[in-house]
């Protein structure tokens, strides 16, 4: 296992070492098709709309927003994942822009119509500000759509960090959550088919809200 490794190496799961080299496959290893949920509610998003998308890793989200007509930016923290993302949309023929950034420590302030996030995953003591920095970063009436594991994910080995502490527990979410309009929230089980970490039935908690 890939997160074994790091451990023996002595890496954080989270750590910007730790995602270079996770993104140093030649491969996009979530693959290059957009997360499901992300798919789906998309629809919601006004017509050429500025969009974040946070944690985006590899792209393979802000390449299908791209090609939406929307105008994106992408945060990561790693830099083999954001030169990935420039290479999606080129492949694709879209524009995304791309910031190095750590959304743990890192404001990104209000300036869009919509952010999104998936799979971002980080330590319980940090999970509070990042998910206020992505609500943080939309304008009001923006919207904010994001899918992360939960705890009970740690069961069903078939993605995500391995690591409870890096989980989301989603009376969490939905503290964090609570001031806004929530239009969809979901705890429950889905499949997930992406790339080769993410590789069947798993545990996920989805939010819609409207800041």
């Amino acid at each position: 296992m890939i997160n074994d490794l790091y451990f023996k190496r002595g890496l954080s799961r989270i750590s910007k070492k730790h995602w270079d080299l996770s993104f140093s496959d030649e491969t996009f290893v979530y693959g290059e098709t957009e997360n499901a949920f992300i798919h789906e509610m998309s629809q919601i998003i006004p017509k050429q709309s500025k969009v974040g998308c946070f944690a985006e890793g590899e792209g393979r989200n802000a390449v299908f927003l791209a090609k939406l007509g929307h105008d994106v930016t992408t945060y990561d923290q790693s830099t083999v994942g954001l030169e990935k993302t420039e290479r999606l949309a080129d492949k694709n023929t879209v524009t995304v822009d791309t910031v190095e950034k750590n959304l743990t420590s890192e404001r990104v302030f209000d300036q869009y119509d919509a952010a999104i996030m998936v799979f971002g995953h980080v330590p319980k003591s940090e999970q509070a500000f990042f998910i206020e920095n992505i609500i943080g970063s939309v304008k009001q009436g923006g919207f904010v759509i994001f899918e992360v594991y939960s705890e009970a994910q740690i069961a069903y080995k078939t993605g995500g960090p391995g690591d409870v502490n890096a989980l989301y527990d989603p009376k969490d979410v939905l503290s964090w959550i609570a001031k806004y309009d929530c239009l969809h929230f979901y705890y429950g089980e889905a499949e997930r088919h992406e790339g080769k970490r993410h590789t069947g039935k798993c545990h996920v908690i989805q939010v819609v809200i409207k800041v």
